[in-house]
């Protein structure tokens, strides 16, 4: 498996994690000192994993029941051997409170490192303009 291969693949377990309110896999995918700008943290850049914690702790979030998540139009950018910026549209599919489907939409860049010959997540920029 390519580099870019792999890192797609850690990429969409990643965002299965997120949506589904997996905290020990997402956990496990992202480095201690993961930093990120994303729209609750209201224009702060936040740095570590209380944050996110909080977040997949709370009953009823957007994020469970699970959604499907896709990523369109990856593109993947090597760093050399050690890191990687991932670029793409994530788009979620889940139902809404009358049960009829619906799909949301957001830009995402992922910064990927390899840390002890592991890929780990250590920073992302999340947009979401609709």
């Amino acid at each position: 498996m390519s580099a870019t291969e792999e890192l797609l693949a850690l990429n969409q377990k990643l965002l299965t994690a997120i949506v589904s309110g997996d905290w020990a896999t997402y956990e496990s995918l992202c480095d201690p000192s993961i930093t990120c700008f994303e729209a609750e943290a209201r224009g702060q850049l936040v740095a570590g994993m209380p944050f996110h914690k909080y977040y997949f702790d709370q009953p009823g979030t957007p994020q469970k029941p699970a959604k499907v998540v896709t990523m369109t139009q990856p593109h993947v950018r090597l760093l050399g051997d050690s890191g990687a910026v991932l670029c793409y549209v994530r788009l979620n599919q889940s139902l809404d409170a009358t049960g009829s489907p619906q799909t949301s939409k957001v830009e995402e860049t992922r910064v990927w490192q390899k840390i002890n010959g592991a890929w780990k997540h250590v920073h992302f920029h999340r947009s979401t303009n609709n």
